[in-house]
């Protein structure tokens, strides 16, 4: 059941950043993508760097709506919304808003500077948690079991 919610949030998350501006088909393609992409982020990714993520929320939130922006880049269709048809000035480059590779590069700058901004905050904030109360309980508080260590009870009758 919880696979089966993991993959429902996937895909909303992927298909996020790109509503409004892909065709059906393209939808389908990006849900896809979800799938296998976030399924790999979720089981391959998280066991060869090792991070903590017990609820899978980088590999399901993360990993899809960078996908969902990126192949947004891409996907983007004029006959879905005309208000990307229109054209801007980018570095003296008349450009169209529409899926493409100027679009797709737009995007990819827009998903770095999304990851640098939330990775610099992210270890801002946590450095500032640690120094004030700690992020992490002690070896024997984690093994007695961190209902009992840190609330006082049990959560399971044993």
């Amino acid at each position: 059941m919880l696979g089966a919610a993991s993959g429902m949030v996937a895909g909303l998350t992927t298909i996020t950043p790109a509503s409004g501006f892909v065709s059906i088909p393209a939808a389908i393609l990006i849900g896809s993508a979800a799938g296998s992409t976030c399924y790999f982020a979720v089981t391959r990714l998280k066991a060869r760097f090792g991070y903590d993520d017990s609820l899978d929320v980088f590999g399901v939130h993360g990993v899809g709506s960078m996908l969902g922006m990126l192949m947004l880049g891409f996907l983007a269709n004029v006959q879905v919304n005309e208000q990307i048809g229109r054209t801007c000035m980018i570095d003296g480059q008349l450009i169209s808003l529409a899926g493409g590779g100027v679009q797709f590069f737009n995007q990819l700058n827009g998903v770095c500077f999304t990851v640098a901004f939330a990775g610099a905050a992210t270890w801002l904030l946590l450095k500032a948690v640690d120094n004030l109360v700690g992020l992490r309980v002690t070896e024997e508080e984690e093994n007695l079991g961190l209902d009992l260590s840190q609330h006082g009870e049990s959560a399971y009758n044993d």
